[in-house]
C-alpha cells in the first residue's frame, strides 16, 4: 500500500470513530424517553350494575299434608304423584266400617233415649193429672194432706227425669254427629288446588290417627313457586324487601327470572325450630338469612327443590362510563379516587395523575361519572421486565 493511500484509510477510519462516538453520545443524552410499560384498559361504555350473590332452593307457594284423622285402612287412592287436583276431590278412601258401626250405635243410643224421654213424658203427663185431683179432693176436704204431697212429689220426680232425659238426649246428638263427621273422614279430599307432590301412604296400609297425623299424599300449588335463597350475613346487611331481583337455573343458565324481594327472614332457618333445648356453640361455619320472593309458573317449568342462581340488585347503571376497578387509586375527598391515564402513543407516551369522580361501583367495574372521557386509556398495572417479550406471543396490551 502506498503512503498515499494508507493516509487516505486512517482518515477514514478516524472518521467512522468520531461517527460512531457521537451517535452513542446522542442515544446515550439527547434520545427522548423510553416509553411507558404498563398494563392498561380502554375507559367504556357499558351498563353496570352492583349485586349480591346467592343460592336459592324453589318451594311451591304453598303445600299441604293431607292426612287421616281417623284410624283404620287405607282402601283405595285415587291419586297418583303428579295427578293435578280440584279442591273438594276425592282422594282416598278409608275403610269405614269401625266409623260406620259407630254412628248406628249413636243413631240407637240416640233413638233409645228419646223413647225414654216420651214414656217419662206420658207419666208425667198422668201424674199431673193425678195431683189435680188431689188438690180438687183437696178443696172438698176429701182427701188428705199426705195424698197431696205425694202427688206433688210424683210430679217433680218425673218432672226432673225428663230434664236429665233431655240433656242426655242433646249429648247423644253430639255424639251422634261426631260418629257421622268421623264417618265422613273415611272420604279423604283435596283442600285445595294444585298437584299431587308427594304419595306418602299406599293402598292396604293402616294409619293410626290416635297416635299422630299420618300423612297420605301431599298437595302443593305450583302456578306460583317461592324462591328462598340465602344471603350470607355480609350481605344481608345491604339487602331489604321491594329489590329488583332475578335468578337462572341450571338446566337453563341463558333465561332471566325476574321478581321483587317480598321479605327477609329475621332469623336464620336453623333458628326457625321449636325446640326449647339451648346449646352453647362454638361453630364457626357462615351463617344465612333467607331471602324470599315469588315467580309465576304457568307451565311448571320451575320445580320444587331446583337451585336457582340468584342476583339481587343493589344498584345499575345503563350506558355508563366504566373502567375496571382495579384501575382505582387513593381514594380523596368527596369520593373522588387518582387514577392514572396513558396519554400520547409510542414515544410520546406518558403517565398521568388524574382526579376522578365514581359511582356505582361492584368491585370489578367502576362507573365514572367526571374525569375520563370514553376510549382513554387507564393503567391497570405495571409490565414485566421481560413483558416485552411476550407481546409477539399475546400477552396482554401494553405500553
Amino acid at each position: 500500500m502506498s503512503l498515499k493511500n494508507w493516509f487516505g484509510f486512517k482518515a477514514l477510519l478516524i472518521v467512522l470513530v468520531l461517527a460512531a462516538a457521537a451517535w452513542g453520545i446522542k442515544v446515550k443524552w439527547f434520545s427522548a424517553p423510553p416509553a411507558p410499560q404498563v398494563i392498561t384498559n380502554d375507559v367504556e361504555v357499558s351498563d353496570l350494575e352492583d349485586t349480591v350473590l346467592a343460592t336459592g332452593v324453589i318451594r311451591p307457594v304453598k303445600q299441604v299434608s293431607v292426612g287421616a284423622q281417623v284410624s283404620g285402612q287405607i282402601k283405595k287412592l285415587y291419586v297418583v304423584l303428579g295427578d293435578v287436583v280440584k279442591q273438594g276431590q276425592l282422594v282416598a278412601e278409608i275403610d269405614a266400617t269401625p266409623q260406620n258401626n259407630a254412628l248406628r250405635n249413636a243413631e240407637a243410643a240416640l233413638q233409645n233415649y228419646m223413647a225414654q224421654r216420651q214414656s217419662k213424658q206420658a207419666a208425667l203427663e198422668q201424674a199431673v193429672l193425678a195431683l189435680k185431683r188431689q188438690q180438687d179432693l183437696m178443696g172438698q176436704d176429701a182427701t188428705s194432706r199426705q195424698n197431696l204431697e205425694a202427688a206433688q212429689a210424683s210430679v217433680n220426680t218425673l218432672q226432673a227425669d225428663a230434664k236429665a232425659l233431655d240433656a242426655q238426649i242433646q249429648q247423644q246428638r253430639i255424639a251422634t254427629d261426631t260418629a257421622r263427621v268421623n264417618l265422613g273422614y273415611t272420604h279423604i279430599v283435596a283442600p285445595m288446588d294444585g298437584v299431587v307432590s308427594a304419595v306418602v301412604s299406599e293402598e292396604g296400609r293402616t294409619v293410626n290417627a290416635n297416635q299422630s297425623a299420618p300423612t297420605i299424599i301431599k298437595v302443593a300449588a305450583l302456578d306460583t313457586v317461592t324462591i328462598k335463597a340465602q344471603i350470607s350475613e355480609a350481605d344481608v346487611v345491604r339487602v331489604k324487601a321491594g329489590m329488583p331481583v332475578y335468578f337462572t337455573i341450571l338446566g337453563e343458565p341463558r333465561k332471566r327470572y325476574e321478581a321483587k324481594l317480598r321479605a327477609i327472614e329475621p332469623t336464620p332457618e336453623s333458628e326457625q325450630t321449636d325446640s326449647t333445648t339451648t346449646t352453647a356453640s362454638t361453630t364457626t361455619s357462615a351463617i344465612y338469612y333467607n331471602g324470599l320472593f315469588e315467580v309465576p309458573n304457568p307451565d311448571g317449568k320451575l320445580k320444587v327443590s331446583m337451585t336457582a342462581q340468584v342476583s339481587i340488585v343493589l344498584g345499575n347503571a345503563k350506558d355508563a362510563l366504566t373502567i375496571p376497578s382495579s384501575a382505582l387509586g387513593k381514594r380523596g375527598k368527596g369520593g373522588t379516587y387518582n387514577v392514572r391515564v396513558l396519554e400520547g402513543e409510542g414515544e410520546h407516551a406518558k403517565v398521568v395523575n388524574r382526579e376522578v369522580k365514581v359511582g356505582l361501583n361492584n368491585r370489578v367495574q367502576a362507573q365514572i361519572l367526571s374525569g375520563l372521557k370514553a376510549g382513554e386509556k387507564v393503567v391497570v398495572g405495571e409490565a414485566s421486565a421481560d413483558a416485552g417479550k411476550a407481546r409477539a406471543g399475546g400477552a396482554p396490551r401494553m405500553f
